[in-house]
């Protein structure tokens, strides 16, 4: 099998493992940077070129696409789509989940279990919002953000006003969530391979940080999951694409 792994950062602890993983298969893998690529278009006729070069084909690719070029990233992603090659992450699956309140407003339809969320614009409607997902304490979250960045908890009706009125005036949208207090700065990921789980990690927050991102201090352990976490996670990665 050839396989391309896309990713800006070759030498990056992921793209390395993956890499590492590809060799002990046998695989002939080679690393990509996504923004070396141009995407050509003619009728019926969709085609990649990387470094000036037309791309030689490949039977999958695993993108690594970071969330500063998610635009530029999907677009080289959904050109192999085009090209009927095998991407591990599709381009829509990739921008959904950049998107919380995309992807939250798909989890929804779909029934699956997610905290109690409102999304407003008006200044007026922001305490009506609080109350109606169970008053402070309350996460505020950008709708863009990754490795815990832009998300905030407000312990008060007031603190969270301020905080919304203050990111609203720089222009950003903000997502109201009810904080799961029960949680207790734990969370779960799960790695999702095809229909099923392939290995999963509870994120621990540390002293007074109730975020549970790594980058944020948090400690991650190695973690079986049930039958119904094991269901909710195929589903949720099956929906969102």
């Amino acid at each position: 099998m050839k396989l391309a792994i896309l990713s800006c950062g070759p030498r990056s602890y992921s793209t390395r493992r993956l890499k590492e993983a590809a060799l002990e298969r046998n695989y002939d893998v080679k690393v990509l940077n996504t923004l070396k690529f141009a995407i050509d278009l003619d009728r019926g006729s969709p085609d990649l070129y990387y470094n000036q070069k037309a791309l030689s084909h490949y039977d999958a690719v695993l993108p690594r696409i970071g969330a500063s070029i998610t635009y530029y990233g999907t677009a080289v992603v959904r050109q192999f789509e085009e090209m009927n090659v095998f991407c591990a992450n599709t381009a829509n699956g990739i921008t959904n989940s950049r998107d919380k309140l995309r992807s939250l407003q798909i989890l929804s339809r779909h029934h699956i279990g997610i905290p109690r969320t409102t999304f407003v614009k008006d200044k007026k409607d922001v305490l009506p919002a609080i109350e109606r997902v169970g008053g402070a304490p309350v996460v505020i979250k950008l709708i863009e953000g990754t490795q815990g960045i832009g998300v905030l908890l407000a312990e008060t009706l007031k603190a969270a006003e301020s905080i919304i009125e203050l990111l609203q005036s720089q222009k950003q949208n903000v997502l109201i969530q009810k904080f799961v207090a029960e949680s207790k700065g734990k969370d779960i990921r799960a790695f999702v391979v095809g229909d099923r789980v392939v290995a999963a990690m509870r994120r621990v927050a540390q002293g007074s940080e109730f975020r549970s991102n790594v980058h944020r201090g948090g400690i991650a352990e190695a973690v079986e999951l049930s039958d119904d976490y094991t269901e909710t996670a195929v589903r949720a990665a099956q929906i969102l694409g």
